[in-house]
């Protein structure tokens, strides 16, 4: 029985993420990093530690690149992880486990993910399972161009110890973030034949808030829920808002072209 790991990291201007990020998975036999056009030190970072990087540049999503990680590595077993999470000593060992005695072709595993100075302990925020370990071959990333997840019609087993997420150490990477990430989850608004008005932005930007802070208890993490409902309202608003915007330049370039 193969009982190899390869780790899977996509990256892009990670040089702040990946030395801890790669320290924390030195326990693979391979490590492979697809990088989407880094100008910053993250490719010689990986190569120093021992990766092997693939460029490529030609960005159609995360679940794409993740796909093509996942077909450039070698052992029978991959864990796919991104540069800002880490692996601990006690899910290390948990993964070395099931992959020697394994009895699923995907597990998934809970993640302790950091928002502003502490790790979130509601908010939808934990246990947040993630689908990371795959017998390679076994199942695909989907091709949404965020929030991409291994796709499988068969049962996942799934492991006990957290994945650590450094997703946001200041509000400055928040902001960043709701703006990139709206900017692609807009087009697939359109793509599955929605209209959306400003109502409909409103309305989702609400229920985004309302979602986070009492149905999912993030008043239970006193401030930093609060901020994150207030985060994950805006996000939701700015994707439809951004959706309906691309929306009227279509139009407007449509009824252009007919005269």
């Amino acid at each position: 029985m193969d009982k190899r790991l390869s780790v899977a990291i996509i990256t892009l201007n990670e040089e702040g993420n990946l030395p801890d990020c790669l320290a924390s998975v030195a326990f693979a036999d391979e490590i492979v990093i697809v990088d989407g056009g880094s100008t910053d030190r993250t490719c010689e970072i990986a190569r120093a530690a021992g990766a092997r990087v693939i460029e490529s540049i030609d960005w159609q999503g995360f679940g794409v690149q993740k796909n093509r990680a996942l077909d450039a590595c070698s052992a029978a077993w991959v864990l796919s992880i991104d540069a800002d999470e880490r692996v601990p000593a006690k899910l290390r060992d948990e993964i070395l486990y099931a992959i020697a005695n394994p009895a699923f072709d995907v597990y998934e595993m809970p993640r302790r993910s950091h928002y502003c100075g502490r790790f979130m302990r509601h908010s939808g925020w934990w246990p947040d399972y993630v689908r990371r370990l795959v017998r390679r071959n076994a199942a695909r990333f989907s091709t949404a161009p965020v929030h991409e997840s291994l796709q499988i019609d068969k049962a996942v087993g799934r492991l006990q110890h957290p994945l650590e997420h450094w997703s946001y150490r200041t509000m400055e990477q928040v902001l960043d973030k709701i703006n990139r990430y709206s900017s692609l989850s807009a087009p697939v608004v359109l793509e599955r034949g929605r209209r959306p008005t400003l109502a409909t932005a409103i309305v989702h930007g609400a229920a985004a808030f309302f979602r986070t802070y009492f149905l999912k208890r993030g008043f239970l993490d006193g401030t930093h829920g609060f901020m994150l409902a207030v985060s994950n309202a805006e996000g939701s608003y700015y994707r439809y808002v951004k959706a309906m915007l691309l929306l009227a330049q279509s139009e407007s370039k449509q009824r252009a072209d007919r005269h």
